[in-house]
C-alpha cells in the first residue's frame, strides 16, 4: 500500500509540473487586421470591384479565421498616413524625379497626412512631421547626398521608421513608399532569409505598415551590376509582398518618370479595405502567415502574406 501511495504521489507531482507546459501551449482567441487591395478587372474601370465580407475567407497560420469586420477605406472611414522614404545615398540624378514625387504628395486626399524622410545612417530622417499641409511636406524634397552606402542598409531604415512611426494613431492606414535600389550592404546578395530584410518585414507588420517600393539604381559600382540589381529588386519584392504592397521597377535601369508608378499607387490607395478577424494565438502577440481567398471576384486582389495577431483585450 505504501508503494502504491508513493507511486500515485509521483504521478500527481508529474502532472502538476506538466500542467504549466500544457497551459502554455493552449491557444486562445486573438484578433488582427489587414489592409486588402481590390482592383477592378480592367485598369480603366473607375468603379470599385464589387466585393463583400461574405465573399472573403481567411486562413491564419493555416487555420480558418473568422472575419469580424470589412470596411472600405474611403471618406470618413479612412485616416491615411503616408511616408515617402528616399534613399539618401542615391545618385543625385534622383532629384530629377522630385517633381513627380511632389505631385504625388500634393494630390493625396485632403485629409491624408504625409511626410518625406531620407534614409541616413540606418534611420529614417523625417524632414517634417506628418501633416495635411501637403505643399509644406513636399518642400522637404532635396537632392540626395550621392555617397554610396551612407544610408547603411535600407532595411535598417525601414525598421527604424516602423519602430518610430511619427503618429500614435493605430487606427490609421499606414503606407510607406520606399525609393531605393534595395541593396543590403551588410548582406550584399539575394538571400530570402536576409536577417535585416526579414527584421524589417516583422517590424513593418507589427506597426501595421503597407510598404511600396520604387527601384532607383544607386551610385556605387556594385549597385550598377546586374547581380546587385537582381538582389535589390528581389529583396524589395519580399518586403512589399509580405506587407500587402507592390514593387515598381523598369528592367535593370532607371525609369524616365515615376508618374506611371504613382498613378497605379494612387489607384490602389483608392481601392483598399480593412479586414478584421479573429484567430488562435498562443499566449502572446505574434506575426503569423495569412492567406486570403476571394470567391466570385471580377478583379484583382492583393493581400499581405504576414499579419500581426494579438490576444483579445490587447
Amino acid at each position: 500500500m505504501k508503494n502504491a501511495a508513493f507511486a500515485m504521489s509521483l504521478v500527481a507531482g508529474a502532472l502538476m509540473v506538466a500542467a504549466p507546459a500544457f497551459a502554455a501551449n493552449e491557444s486562445s482567441e486573438g484578433h488582427g487586421q489587414a489592409v486588402i487591395t481590390v482592383l477592378p478587372a480592367h485598369d480603366k474601370e473607375a468603379t470599385p470591384a464589387n466585393l463583400s465580407q461574405q465573399d472573403i475567407s481567411i486562413k491564419v497560420n493555416g487555420k480558418d479565421s473568422t472575419i469580424t469586420n470589412w470596411i472600405p477605406l474611403r471618406g470618413e472611414n479612412d485616416r491615411l498616413e503616408v511616408v515617402v522614404l528616399i534613399d539618401g545615398s542615391a545618385r543625385t540624378s534622383l532629384a530629377t524625379q522630385n517633381t513627380d514625387i511632389a505631385k504625388f504628395v500634393n494630390t493625396l486626399p485632403a485629409n491624408a497626412k504625409v511626410a518625406v524622410a531620407y534614409m541616413q545612417n540606418g534611420t529614417a530622417a523625417l524632414t517634417s512631421p506628418l501633416t495635411t499641409d501637403h505643399a509644406q511636406a513636399a518642400k522637404g524634397l532635396h537632392i540626395p547626398g550621392g555617397i554610396p552606402g551612407s544610408s547603411a542598409s535600407p532595411y535598417f531604415c525601414l525598421s527604424s521608421l516602423a519602430q518610430h512611426w511619427p503618429s500614435n494613431d493605430r487606427g490609421a492606414r499606414r503606407v510607406v513608399v520606399m525609393i531605393t535600389d534595395g541593396v543590403d550592404y551588410y548582406n550584399p546578395r539575394y538571400d530570402p532569409e536576409d536577417p535585416y530584410m526579414q527584421a524589417s518585414i516583422t517590424d513593418s507588420v507589427r506597426a501595421g505598415l503597407v510598404v511600396y517600393s520604387i527601384y532607383w539604381q544607386n551610385q556605387g559600382r556594385f549597385d550598377r551590376s546586374g547581380y546587385a540589381t537582381n538582389a535589390g529588386q528581389n529583396l524589395l519584392l519580399n518586403v512589399t509582398q509580405a506587407t500587402g504592397g507592390n514593387s515598381y521597377w523598369e528592367g535593370y535601369g532607371n525609369p524616365v518618370s515615376f508618374q506611371p508608378y504613382f498613378k497605379d499607387l494612387d489607384r490602389r490607395l483608392q481601392n483598399q479595405y480593412e479586414v478584421s478577424f479573429t484567430a488562435p494565438v498562443k499566449g502572446k502577440s505574434q506575426v503569423e502567415t495569412i492567406k486570403l481567398k476571394a470567391n466570385g471576384l471580377s478583379g484583382k486582389i492583393d493581400a499581405p502574406q504576414q499579419v500581426y495577431v494579438a490576444p483579445s483585450g490587447l
